[in-house]
């Protein structure tokens, strides 16, 4: 969905002031309360469009239908910095259970003591994490063992296609290697003077969804190593990454000519997405891009299938990047336990997990709701279940400073891909070290 997304661009603007100044919790909070006893507890989220409040509404509602004693006040339209300033300042009003959309944050949430480590009440619930979430989905929820927070639906990526097109081109079926998706590109590209009249996919870093971190998890790359240094530069994972990107940008037209044709494309938000109107033959995007694209009733039949792998992880096949919601209690929070109800319910119920996902849209983010015969969607949604089941499937792991080694990186990729940086070697070396001495300065 889309406010999942804007997630991304909050992050980079407003997550080098979030939860640096978090406390760790006041002197009274705590899991001292008694949840048996009639209460009430504050639920802040970050949705805002009217029918995905109304989806929280009713989830809440199946809550304090099962929890009659548990009464939750919801406070909707919560951005991260609102959020963080409430967990700083405590008190009646402020919230026992957030939900954020930014996984990038969770390092800081966790690390700064802002919200509570779960971990307990897992283990006092007899709740194996390991077992109930998606790989993916339980390693962006925690930070050097804390797992401050848990999944709340999430969102997985994968490839959209115009299969008209593909059909016109003589192409039979979705790319399932990066050659076969290179191939099929460079097919697709119909030239129209210094112009396209079908671009086969938009490779700029600049593009619609095509950051580095969803590029390059489909080459399963490790971003730190084992005593926290980037591992930019070590990993061939993400020299191949590049390299694959920028052959792409290059093959394709060049970055000028790229980025000319880009400027004048429809709005990433709107029914004039390229996508939508078949001037761009193959779109890298989440699941929320297919409700979207129908939507916008486009001239041609939507396909629907995982991103390719790298060709000698052909046996990969079916992975994809994975993010999504995240909630957690306050540490200043004096009722934890009931907030442990609440979280405990609207991310590991089955049914509230498939009644909000059918809801919002959304991948369910337990194991069993994405098998639960209670889904409800369109067939070529199944492709995002699967992506989220799968095991290879990866995310990108959370960091102290949260999301500014991404941005870091993906900065990186904007002057490979120019051409402003020709040694990709150094430049990774060069990277690598800018986000260790970012690290540092912000531990």
């Amino acid at each position: 969905m889309p406010e999942v997304i804007r997630k991304t661009a909050l992050a980079l603007t407003a997550s080098l002031a979030l939860l640096t100044t978090a406390c760790t919790g006041q002197p009274s909070s705590g899991a001292n309360d008694d949840a048996s006893k009639d209460t009430t507890i504050n639920f802040w989220h970050a949705w805002s469009a009217p029918s995905e409040t109304k989806a929280v509404d009713a989830l809440i509602a199946g809550f304090e239908k099962t929890h009659p004693h548990i009464h939750v006040d919801v406070v909707a339209d919560m951005t991260d910095d609102k959020l963080n300033q409430a967990l700083r300042t405590g008190g009646s009003k402020a919230p026992d259970v957030i939900s954020s959309f930014t996984t990038n944050d969770v390092g800081k949430f966790c690390s700064s003591g802002a919200l509570v480590d779960l971990n307990p009440f897992f283990e006092k619930s007899g709740i194996d994490p390991e077992t109930t979430f998606p790989k993916a989905m339980n390693e962006y929820t925690q930070f050097e063992g804390d797992r401050c927070t848990v999944p709340l639906l999430g969102d997985a990526y994968g490839l959209y296609y115009n299969k008209t097109a593909f059909k016109k081109a003589g192409i039979t079926g979705p790319p399932r290697t990066w050659s076969e998706f290179e191939a099929d590109a460079k097919k697709l590209t119909i030239a129209d003077g210094d112009g396209y009249e079908q671009l086969g996919f938009m490779p700029d870093y600049h593009g619609w969804e095509s950051t580095t971190e969803h590029y390059f998890a489909q080459f399963s790359p490790t971003y730190f190593d084992k005593d926290g240094k980037s591992d930019l530069a070590g990993d061939p994972a993400f020299a191949a990454g590049f390299t694959l990107q920028k052959k792409l940008v290059d093959e394709l037209g060049g970055f000028r000519k790229l980025e000319k044709y880009r400027s004048k494309l429809g709005d990433e938000w709107g029914p004039k997405h390229p996508f939508h109107t078949g001037q761009v033959a193959m779109q890298l995007d989440g699941e929320w891009r297919l409700g979207m694209a129908l939507e916008a009733e486009p001239s041609f039949e939507i396909g629907v299938a995982p991103l390719p792998v790298p060709d000698d992880r052909a046996d990969q096949y079916g992975k994809g990047y994975i993010t999504g919601t995240i909630a957690g209690i306050a540490a200043t929070s004096t009722k934890q336990n009931a907030a442990w109800e609440l979280v405990k319910y609207m991310t590991t119920d089955t049914d509230a997990v498939v009644g909000f996902a059918n809801d919002i849209h959304n991948v369910p983010s337990t194991l069993a709701a994405l098998k639960s015969p209670k889904l409800t969607y369109d067939p070529r949604f199944k492709t995002f279940l699967d992506i989220a089941a799968n095991p290879h499937s990866t995310t990108t792991p959370a960091s102290v400073n949260g999301g500014v080694y991404l941005s870091t990186i993906q900065q990186f990729g904007y002057d490979y891909e120019s051409g402003k940086v020709k040694d990709l070697k150094a430049g990774l070396e060069r990277t690598a070290r800018q986000i260790d001495t970012d690290i540092a300065q912000a531990k």
